[in-house]
């Protein structure tokens, strides 16, 4: 069985995920040029084919398609309009999976984005796969049945995340860290500013040992503040040592359609602090038991959070990474690759 990906941005966990799905099918991978703003640095396992999708024209890619003879073409989203039209010849002769994590918001671009979709979405794509129920309302809102949509996408590498929390739970239980973790790019649309505001004014009005550590890039200045540090882009082999040295994970986003990044903080044992409008919320937070939430972009209920945090006892704090540790086992990369093996299954029993 030869499974073809038709990917934009690669990351480590996806990567991850191929590897176990190349103990039953050959994986190839389409994919576009590294992020400038997250330029991880990959190490391919030998079985997965990797190609860049900028070094071919579109009929060079045509060809390359033809002659891998693919048995499942799984494609992420419809931004990429090359990828829907190496997809379409495809249609209805092998399983073609369509891959979106985008919500429904009701707006008037996915309105339209309704209208259009058996025009280029439903004549293209038998199967879709999501990440969560968020994003299983979107889909039947452009005409995939109930019964041809699969969930569970994202994954992360569970196995390197939950060795961080064997690794380091020991010494947590005996010290635990009161440093608050931020994960993410330095935009706006990720609320890092409302996260460096609402600290910077809890130390203000109360100071404490709380510090707040930040790894990322992007267009924003990093706040100053003694008690705020910033790392700049770290890659994830060089990750465990921050980790170590960190407890709670925050991630204020104003807009994140999922976030596999609370899947592994959750996997190594943080209790988190996650903005309504994340994604993964759904999947990998209970209210109260491993973590809070809070509205996005509303500084003053951030700040109560953080509050709360930071006024429980260490013994409450690791209890909740504990709880956390068990929430995050939800979705494995075998689970991922059962999927992809279920959906051939699916397609070829009809």
């Amino acid at each position: 069985m030869k499974v073809l990906f038709l990917y934009t941005e690669l990351a480590d966990y996806f990567l991850k995920c191929c590897e176990e799905l190349t103990k039953s099918a050959e994986v190839h991978i389409i994919r576009w040029p590294v992020n400038k703003e997250a330029p991880f640095e990959f190490k391919y396992p030998e079985k997965i084919k990797v190609y860049d999708k900028n070094k071919y024209n579109f009929s060079e890619l045509e060809k390359l398609t033809a002659s891998m003879q693919p048995d499942m073409i799984i494609c992420s989203g419809w931004i990429d309009k090359d990828y829907l039209k190496l997809t379409k010849p495809y249609f209805k002769k092998i399983p073609t999976v369509l891959t979106c994590d985008t919500h429904w918001r009701g707006d008037l671009k996915q309105y339209i984005a309704v209208v259009l979709s058996r025009f280029f979405l439903l004549n293209t794509f038998s199967q879709a796969w999501v990440p969560g129920i968020p994003q299983t309302g979107y889909l039947k809102k452009l005409g995939f049945k109930t019964e041809v949509i699969s969930q569970g996408f994202y994954c992360c590498d569970l196995p390197r995340f939950n060795k961080i929390y064997e690794n380091q739970i020991k010494q947590k239980r005996a010290e635990f860290p009161k440093r608050f973790l931020y994960v993410g790019r330095y935009y706006s649309f990720k609320g890092i500013e409302e996260l460096w505001q609402a600290f910077i004014e809890l130390q203000k009005e109360e100071a404490s040992e709380w510090e707040l550590w930040c790894l990322g890039a992007g267009n924003l200045k990093p706040a100053e503040h003694p008690k705020i540090k910033h790392f700049g882009f770290v890659q994830p082999k060089d990750l465990e040592p921050i980790l170590e040295k960190t407890g709670v994970f925050v991630l204020p986003s104003r807009f994140e359609p999922w976030g596999v990044v609370v899947q592994e903080y959750a996997a190594a044992g943080f209790p988190m602090l996650l903005s309504m409008a994340v994604g993964a919320r759904e999947a990998f937070l209970e209210e109260g038991s491993n973590g809070y939430s809070f509205p996005p972009q509303n500084v003053s209920l951030l700040k109560k959070e953080l509050k709360k945090i930071m006024n429980l006892s260490s013994k409450e704090l690791i209890l909740m990474s504990e709880r956390g540790h068990i929430q995050a086992q939800k979705i494995t990369p075998e689970k991922w690759a059962g999927t992809v093996l279920a959906i051939y299954d699916k397609h070829n029993k009809k």
